[in-house]
């Protein structure tokens, strides 16, 4: 079986710049500057400024020193539920950016602002074809930097679920929370044709980026709480930092990232919540449709710099 190898950061190395710089080369001609997805830990949020969980607590400015260069470029694409919420268009979802101060960080494009295109989806059974925002023609290379932390469905999140709900336009998420059947609402899908959608989905965008070729994948694995930092107040986490963690493989990353939690001495919490989810469902079944490989081998950088 195929072994992907995992770059592993502990946080006594959590501003190392090759971390920033490991995956900025590939733009081939401008615009195309390297894709930057966000997940919600380091999206604008909904949320009242102020909350416990508005800012970009993880996306460090040592992280994105190249961003003050022009690269890379933070991306977020429209808000699912857009009745009544600051994220309702574009121009509200920039000023949330601003508010909360993403703006100061990097240049931030809502993908979908100029409408949609459509990815093919190869192999799946729920997904024929995976509805992203437009921008993304714009970009020949991607970083997905993802908050990993718990999740009501599903049992947790990550990079498969940010590159696949991350990208997608309005009518492509409420595609793939149904598994394929309404493009109108979010609400009525089965648990686990959500995560199978989410892999094929994030599949599709693996193969826009030259099969897997132009695309790195990072989790940062701190504040590890049960609760999606979409919620207004998730809870506190219970559980220790653990460190940065980096792939080409987003299948090897999760497994990765879901195997030191449920190492991790205080992780009853967080691995209740994952199992109760089935989330591992989402990696066997991305393993099947050849998203990515469970079987995988933890380098820690930590190691290699203390040894030299």
């Amino acid at each position: 079986m195929k072994q992907s190898f995992i770059r592993f950061w502990l946080f006594a190395a959590l501003f190392a710049l090759p971390l920033a710089g490991c995956a900025f080369a590939g733009a081939n001609s401008a615009p195309s500057f390297p894709a930057y997805s966000a997940s919600p830990l380091i999206e604008p949020s909904s949320r009242a400024k102020g909350t416990s969980s508005d800012s970009p607590e993880a996306l460090k400015e040592e992280l994105v020193i190249p961003a003050k260069e022009g690269n890379p470029l933070v991306y977020m694409t429209a808000e699912i539920r857009p009745e009544g919420l600051e994220r309702a268009n574009t121009a509200l979802h920039l000023q949330i950016a601003e508010d909360h101060g993403f703006a100061d960080i990097a240049p931030v494009d809502i993908l979908d602002a100029a409408g949609e295109m459509a990815l093919p989806v190869k192999g799946g059974a729920h997904l024929t074809e995976n509805r992203v925002g437009a921008g993304l023609a714009d970009y020949d290379f991607c970083i997905v930097l993802s908050h990993f932390k718990g999740q009501s469905t599903g049992g947790y999140s990550g990079v498969i679920r940010n590159a696949s709900i991350g990208f997608a336009s309005v009518p492509g998420k409420c595609l793939i929370h149904t598994a394929g059947a309404d493009d109108a609402s979010w609400r009525g899908g089965e648990a686990a044709a959500f995560l199978e959608s989410t892999a094929e989905a994030a599949k599709s965008i693996a193969d826009y980026f030259d099969h897997g070729e132009n695309i790195v994948y990072i989790h940062v694995l701190n504040h590890l709480s049960v609760d999606c930092d979409c919620r207004s107040h998730p809870a506190e986490p219970d559980m220790h930092d653990i460190g940065i963690l980096a792939s080409a493989d987003p299948v090897a990353l999760e497994q990765a990232s879901v195997d030191l939690v449920f190492s991790a001495p205080d992780r009853e919490t967080l691995s209740r919540r994952i199992k109760e989810g089935e989330g591992l469902h989402s990696l066997e079944y991305g393993e099947q449709i050849g998203l990515g490989s469970r079987s995988y081998r933890l380098v820690s950088l930590d190691e290699k710099e203390g040894s030299s």
